[in-house]
């Protein structure tokens, strides 16, 4: 049996950063996975690094708006009618912080892993040779209406708290950055300047799992759910045998509780299931950054695929066959904004991001199993922020006084 300083279960970008963070101190890591790094939800997400994003997705209280989410016809949420008796308590507990106080809760949370997740980026991508990858163009949020453009009140008021850098545009000014997105019968975009992207998030991961691989990690293919205790140490079972090592971290994203639920944790996460397809580009048209549509809730960025086109939330069992219905609408929505050519694969993407009801993660040790340590439940936010609190964790791990405070993430908070 393999010894090892600390295993890391979980190959997306935030298991991949924690094992980083972890050698780089001088641990002697394994990183674990039923598959290889960065090949679920690391794989179909939007690749955007926000400096932005300060208010939290919340749930409507005007019953104008909860009569249009209960048609089940948006782009932005979807749902499946006889699962949601299930997310009754999680959606009960999302919706007591959907208001001013819980919002800033989120943002008073978020803020030291938005500031630091660009540099937390770069420190690995340096190493792993992708900083070319890195589009430091902004990102655009569009509003149809003077309406729908004033909702954004707290975005903006909490972005001049933080002192980030954005730029209100109209028409010319949209049209500047993107002349070939029609912008007509729309009334404002929000550049974020801030805001970093990458073609490829699946690619990005992999390349900090090489890195990793390289100053001498060990990745390898095993079944976290055979977590065991042994001793003093952890156990898990590997395809090639088993290794064991005195700390584990749980990075397991979506699939975190299906380990820790059996274990007689009770942490409320929730999966929101969300699509992604690709469609080349017409007339030699070319997207210069991600846009998103905030009115009908759909996203393109440009990928090395094409544009790649993201859709809002499903709710849904996480395993459940696709309805990628959302997928299909935005697409119909998003070629009124740009020239969509025909889809580049059969059929759509599906993914699962692990969402707590606050939509900030568990980064916390047990107080109960010796050497256990959570770090998972990021949501939308997962890309950008795991090298950030990859680092978080391993200066747990380790015992070091870290340089954010782990508080906001407490599992305590639950």
């Amino acid at each position: 049996m393999m010894r090892y300083d600390v295993v890391v279960l979980g190959g997306g970008i935030v298991g991949v950063s924690t094992a980083l963070h972890l050698q780089a101190a001088g641990q002697r890591v394994a990183l674990i996975d039923r598959r290889e790094p960065g090949e679920e939800t690391s794989h179909g997400n939007a690749g955007i690094i926000e400096r932005d994003g300060y208010v939290p997705l919340t749930l409507p209280n005007k019953i104008t708006e909860i009569l249009k989410y209960m048609s089940n016809r948006q782009v932005a949420m979807h749902y499946h009618p006889t699962f949601m008796p299930k997310m009754a308590s999680w959606l009960w507990r999302m919706w007591r912080l959907s208001n001013p106080a819980g919002i800033d809760i989120y943002a008073q949370g978020v803020a030291p892993l938005r500031a630091n997740a660009i540099l937390e980026h770069e420190y690995l991508a340096r190493d792993a040779g992708v900083m070319d990858e890195f589009r430091y163009t902004g990102w655009i949020n569009l509003y149809h209406s003077a309406k729908s453009f004033a909702g954004t009140e707290a975005a903006l008021r909490y972005a001049d708290m933080f002192g980030i850098d954005f730029e209100v545009l109209g028409m010319d000014g949209l049209e500047d950055l993107e002349p070939h997105v029609d912008f007509s019968h729309k009334d404002k975009g929000i550049l974020w300047k801030g805001c970093v992207s990458v073609p490829s998030p699946k690619r990005i991961t992999k390349a900090y799992a090489a890195l990793f691989a390289e100053r001498g990690g060990d990745v390898r293919i095993g079944e976290a759910l055979s977590l065991k205790r042994e001793g003093d140490d952890w156990t898990v079972s590997c395809t090639d045998g088993s290794v064991s090592a005195p700390k584990v971290v749980v990075a397991l994203g979506p699939w975190s509780m299906d380990l820790l639920k059996p274990m007689g944790y009770r942490l409320p996460l929730a999966t929101k299931r969300g699509y992604h397809q690709h469609f080349a580009s017409l007339d030699g048209a070319v997207l210069n950054r991600p846009i998103v549509d905030e009115d009908i809730g759909f996203l393109m960025t440009p990928t090395d695929l094409g544009i790649r086109l993201t859709s809002g939330i499903e709710f849904a069992p996480r395993d459940a066959r696709k309805t990628p219905t959302q997928i299909y609408r935005a697409a119909d929505w998003a070629r009124h904004l740009y020239p969509l050519g025909a889809p580049v694969e059969d059929e759509p993407w599906m993914g699962a991001r692990p969402c707590f009801p606050d939509s900030l993660p568990v980064i916390d040790q047990s107080d109960r199993d010796v050497g256990l340590y959570f770090n998972f439940g990021h949501g939308h936010m997962g890309f950008g922020t795991g090298p950030v609190t990859g680092r978080l964790m391993a200066d747990m791990v380790l015992g070091k006084t870290p340089s954010i405070s782990p508080s906001p993430f407490s599992a305590k908070r639950f």
